[in-house]
């Protein structure tokens, strides 16, 4: 008579493992999805973060030479949408169109470059998602007025679960005085923040047509227009 190897798995072990396999999957797959969307956020963080240096850097230039040139877009007004403004970017050489193609995009987004070096040179946007959207911020703005959010964020609205680059995970703000942050969906309102005001625009940040302690529905004349 044959003896069954001690070594050998029977049916129901088999399964067991398989079970606990199956238990471990399901707590590691959305450990593992939350960490690669933070990931990502960071990174968009990172690219509105370098799109506000140069925003910054050209502003403070022209500020010091008297260049009517190079202001905050909402300065201009000559500078009505993000390829005015990328433009503008280019030109001076603050940004390269390697630059503008790697920061107006993120998870899902479809933002594309046209260059032409010209003289003058000119920067096209095309697509219809860019992963940032620029409000028309001036040198008079205080520090804590939003200069950029991500796409899928409009000022003071619940987050959708479908617009690119995050849906309801999360969204990006990147204020005139430096600080950006990646907020979640429950800092998207003043009523899911509790419903003060100034708490919300001290972290989000203020739109720049709104004065402190009060919070209105975005404008999208706020914004430059995309392309």
């Amino acid at each position: 008579m044959k003896t069954r190897s001690q070594s050998a798995f029977t049916l129901i072990e088999m399964l067991v493992v398989i079970s606990i396999i199956a238990v471990l999957a399901a707590f590691a797959v959305p450990a593992l999805t939350s960490a690669l969307t933070k990931g990502q956020m960071t990174g968009t963080m990172n690219n509105a973060r370098q799109m506000y240096l140069a925003g910054q850097q050209m502003a403070l230039d022209g500020a010091a030479n008297s260049d009517p040139n190079l202001v905050w877009p909402g300065d201009d007004a000559a500078i009505l949408t993000v390829s005015d403004y990328m433009t503008r970017l280019v030109a001076n050489d603050y940004l390269k169109p390697g630059d503008v193609q790697k920061l107006l995009n993120g998870p899902g987004t479809n933002a594309t470059v046209a260059y032409a070096a010209g003289p003058p040179p000119t920067i096209t946007m095309g697509g219809t998602t860019p992963a940032l959207k620029i409000f028309k911020c001036t040198d008079a703005n205080s520090s804590n007025v939003v200069f950029i959010e991500s796409n899928n964020y409009t000022y003071d609205t619940a987050l959708p679960t479908n617009t690119n680059p995050f849906g309801d995970k999360g969204f990006i703000v990147q204020r005139k005085g430096g600080d950006a942050s990646i907020l979640r969906k429950n800092n998207a309102t003043v009523a899911l923040s509790g419903g003060n005001p100034s708490v919300f625009q001290s972290t989000v940040g203020k739109q720049l047509s709104d004065a402190d302690g009060t919070v209105t529905a975005e404008v999208p004349g706020n914004l430059l227009t995309y392309p």
